[in-house]
């Protein structure tokens, strides 16, 4: 790739507040020392404390702004996100075949941190069958997880076997994502024979808004600067450990996490650190 700086492009949903979707991805790009551009599905009005309203983009202009990328700036990888109806996923299919896209990276977005469905019903079909094929890797939750391997996954052991089944669909490697298990968090990465197990203690904060769109843009970033998938992942759950356990409040619900602390505690230390930090709260 013939650029100055590794290059990924994020095609996702717009999350107003800035906390995740979009904003949050090419924020993670930036941290993790790549060019990001973007290509937008969906308009979500969204603050801290919920999304209120959301605005599905057609699938022509979402086809054009894949064109308008890919026909000009190499692309070092890909991450997806939210991609609310099977026409979205459908058009997403079909530019990615068309310009034979690698690393995919697929973060199968369903439900918003608030509860608000981001992905109808009638599309998880639609994205099982067309886009878990094309992904180099899937970033599933628990909750996603459980729908896309028809299975309840609420441990560690249920991980791992829908992370088998859903690497059978197709997908090199998947990572099931276990923030949300009872006691300490882990997350599991398959490649179709070998488990490797990401543990981490439970941090104590409630900032956490943006952490999944965060992650996978995370291991995009890495995987565009050619690192290897299980170093990728392995890094990018370092970046979002940190970013959550700097996470600060803002507004009057859940907070975002931090994408760039280490970047301004190097550029402004002890002042930064003193009058800006985990403790802060920005309003």
């Amino acid at each position: 790739m013939n650029t100055v700086i590794p290059t990924a492009l994020t095609v996702a949903g717009s999350d107003s507040g800035g906390g995740a979707g979009i904003q949050a991805d090419l924020k993670a790009f930036a941290a993790c020392g790549v060019y990001g551009m973007s290509v937008l599905t969906a308009i979500t009005a969204q603050n801290t404390c919920g999304v209120t309203a959301v605005r599905d983009l057609d699938a022509e202009i979402i086809a054009a702004q894949m064109q308008a990328v890919f026909d000009d700036i190499p692309v070092g990888a890909v991450k997806i996100g939210m991609l609310s109806s099977a026409a979205i996923i459908e058009v997403v299919e079909e530019q990615l075949k068309r310009y034979q896209v690698q690393p995919v990276v697929l973060d199968t977005v369903m439900i918003s941190k608030h509860g608000a469905a981001l992905l109808q019903a009638e599309a998880v079909g639609a994205l099982k069958s067309k886009l878990l094929p094309l992904a180099t890797i899937v970033t599933p939750n628990l909750h996603e997880a459980s729908v896309l391997a028809s299975m309840d996954v609420e441990n560690e052991t249920a991980m791992r076997e829908a992370a088998k089944r859903i690497q059978a669909m197709g997908p090199r490697y998947v990572v099931v994502k276990g923030g949300h298990l009872e006691g300490n968090p882990c997350d599991i990465l398959y490649d179709g024979k070998d488990y490797r197990v990401f543990h981490n203690p439970r941090l104590p904060r409630i900032h956490t808004h943006g952490t999944g769109c965060t992650f996978s843009s995370a291991i995009a970033a890495f995987l565009a600067r050619g690192w290897a998938i299980p170093e990728a992942v392995g890094e990018a759950k370092r970046y979002i450990t940190m970013a959550i356990e700097h996470g600060f409040s803002l507004g009057q619900g859940v907070g975002p996490t931090h994408h760039f602390y280490e970047l301004y505690q190097a550029a402004f230390g002890a002042e930064w650190g003193g009058k800006y930090g985990k403790s802060a709260i920005v309003r």
